[in-house]
């Protein structure tokens, strides 16, 4: 990974739940670096993140000026992470062509 932060995980209520993370500064510093290699539309940036045991590829959001990571039911779930935790991340900017295909459940061994 080439990046580590920590975050408070927080829920957006839209139409379904979701949980996310803000990215520090200094974690939104490194993905702006590597944003035009990376995007690949909507500002979107493709990542691969490890929390816990777990790794799995997404991509991150803009928001507010910075990015948001989306966490994942099944990551919430093997990790016991819950609304207002803590937690610690690995996460690593994908280059495009960079990433596995994005299929449903893909992960990417550590």
């Amino acid at each position: 990974m080439d990046t580590t932060f920590c975050a408070e995980v927080f829920e957006w209520r839209g139409p379904a739940p979701f949980y996310w993370l803000l990215l520090p500064e200094d974690a939104a510093d490194y993905v702006r670096a590597q944003a035009a290699a990376a995007t690949y539309g909507w500002g979107a940036i493709p990542v691969c993140v490890r929390i816990g045991t777990t790794v799995w590829e997404t991509s991150l959001l803009p928001r507010s000026g910075g990015y948001a990571l989306p966490l994942r039911k099944d990551v919430r779930l093997k990790e016991r992470i819950d609304d207002g935790d803590t937690v610690s991340v690995g996460l690593s900017v994908a280059t495009r062509g960079g990433r596995a295909a994005a299929a449903p459940g893909n992960t990417r061994p550590s």
